[in-house]
C-alpha cells in the first residue's frame, strides 16, 4: 500500500472557492475521532493491511482544528492496526490555528511535513476568498514553521482571482519565497457550481478572470519559482529537487490507498481495480458502519486515467507502461494528434508522452483530446 487519507471535515468557516466536505459545527469532533478511530480498527486483519504504507495524509477540511491528543489518538490507532514504515505524513493547517507549541506536538508525534493554507497576502483577496486567517496570522505561522523542526512543508497559494493584478501575484510569491518554502502548490481559481464563488458568478456579481490573464499570472509564477529552483513537476506542484510530495505523487501512479472519514475516496488494485467514495455526510458517518459500495475499473478506464494524471506531471507517461500495465495501445488517430502537437511544440514523445510549458498550460484541452480519440 502507499497511503492512507484521512478527511477530517471541519471549518471554522466556508472558504468562497472550496467544494471539498465540509461542515461549520465543530462541536462533533470528540465524537468524530472516536468514530474515526473505530473506523481504522474495522480494517484490522483485512487485505487492506497486508501492504506497507508509506504515506498519511490528513486532509480537510481543516486537520489542524483538532486537538494534538485527538491527532494522537488516530495517529497510535492507525500504526496498531497498519504496517507502517512511513516515508511521510502530513498534515493540513490554516495559519490561524498555529503556534510553537502546536507544531512541536506534531512533530513529537511522528508528523513530518506541514501543509500551510496561506492562499495570499493581500488582505482584500483573503476577504474575497472568505479566509479566517489575516496576512499577519499567514506570516507569524511561516516564522514559526522556519523556527520549527519540521525540514518539510508545503505552502499553497491562488492566483487568477476576479481583480488580482499581476503585482498582486509577483508580491505574493516574493513574501513567499522570503521564507525559503521546499514545495508549493499553486492553484488557478476554480469555479465550482455549488460554491459561494459559484453563486456570484451564476448571478452575475462576478466575473471570471480571462483565460489570458490567467496564463499570464501562471507564467509568472513559474519564472519567479524557478528563479529560486522550485520548479514544476505537476500542473499545481512545484518543489524544490527531493522535495516532491510523495502522497500525491502515488495517486497520479495508480498506487494503492485507502480513504477513511467523510467524503474520503479509496482505490485499491490487486486482482481488479476498485475505486469507492464514502458519503459526504458527517451524521450519516458518525452512526453508519457501512462501507460504500465499490466501482470496479476496467483497464481501459484505468489506462485513461493514467494517461490524465500522468500528461499533468513532468515525467509524463512512459508509452511501454500504457501496453505493460493496462494493455492500452494507442490508436492511429491518437499518434497522429501527438505528432500535431509536437509539431506545435506542446507535447514531446519519445519512451514517454510528456507536455512541453507551452503544452503544460493547455493541459486539460490536450488530455480531454487524446483520450476520447477512437
Amino acid at each position: 500500500m502507499s497511503g492512507i487519507y484521512l478527511h477530517i471535515p471541519f471549518c471554522k468557516q466556508a472558504c468562497s472557492y472550496c467544494d471539498f466536505y465540509f461542515v461549520t459545527r465543530t462541536s462533533e469532533r470528540e465524537h468524530f475521532v472516536q468514530r474515526l478511530v473505530q473506523d481504522i480498527k474495522s480494517y484490522r486483519d483485512s487485505k487492506f493491511t497486508e501492504e506497507t504504507v508509506e504515506t498519511i495524509y490528513f486532509g480537510g477540511g481543516t486537520p489542524s482544528l483538532l486537538e494534538p491528543a485527538q491527532l494522537e489518538e488516530i495517529i497510535d490507532t492507525l500504526y496498531d492496526v497498519f504496517d507502517i514504515d512511513e516515508r511521510e505524513i502530513t498534515l493540513e493547517m490554516n495559519p490561524d490555528d498555529v503556534s510553537a507549541q502546536f507544531l512541536a506536538d506534531l512533530k513529537s508525534m511522528g508528523i513530518n511535513r506541514a501543509s500551510m493554507g496561506v492562499q495570499s497576502f493581500e488582505p482584500e483577496l483573503l476577504e474575497f476568498m472568505h479566509r479566517a486567517h489575516s496576512r499577519e496570522e499567514a506570516l507569524r505561522c511561516l516564522e514559526l514553521l522556519g523556527a520549527s523542526n519540521f525540514n518539510s512543508f508545503t505552502v499553497d497559494l491562488i492566483y487568477g482571482n476576479p481583480g488580482q493584478s499581476v503585482e498582486q501575484l509577483k508580491s505574493d510569491v516574493k513574501k513567499l519565497l522570503e521564507f525559503d518554502p521546499p514545495h508549493i502548490s499553486a492553484y488557478s481559481l476554480t469555479i465550482e457550481p455549488k460554491t459561494r464563488l459559484g453563486k456570484q458568478v451564476e448571478l452575475g456579481r462576478i466575473a471570471p478572470p480571462e483565460d489570458d490573464k490567467v496564463a499570464k499570472h501562471f507564467d509568472t509564477i513559474n519564472k519567479l519559482f524557478s528563479s529560486h529552483g522550485i520548479e514544476r513537476y505537476e500542473v499545481s506542484n512545484y518543489s524544490l529537487p527531493g522535495k516532491e510530495a510523495i502522497h500525491n505523487s502515488n495517486y497520479w501512479e495508480h498506487e494503492n490507498y485507502l480513504g477513511l472519514g467523510p467524503g474520503a475516496h479509496s482505490f485499491w488494485w490487486d486482482d481488479s481495480a476498485k475505486r469507492w467514495e464514502n458519503e459526504q455526510d458527517l451524521r450519516k458517518y458518525l452512526r453508519s458502519e457501512d462501507h460504500p459500495e465499490k466501482e470496479k475499473l476496467s483497464l481501459k478506464q484505468l489506462a485513461e486515467e493514467r494517461l490524465m494524471m500522468g500528461l499533468r506531471t513532468r515525467k509524463g507517461v512512459r508509452v511501454a507502461e500504457l501496453s505493460e500495465q493496462y494493455g492500452y495501445t494507442l490508436n492511429d488517430r491518437q499518434l497522429e494528434y501527438l505528432q500535431n502537437r509536437e509539431q506545435e511544440d506542446k507535447v514531446k514523445v519519445d519512451d514517454r508522452i510528456t507536455l512541453t510549458d507551452g503544452g503544460i498550460k493547455i493541459a486539460d484541452a490536450i488530455i480531454l483530446d487524446l483520450v476520447t480519440l477512437h
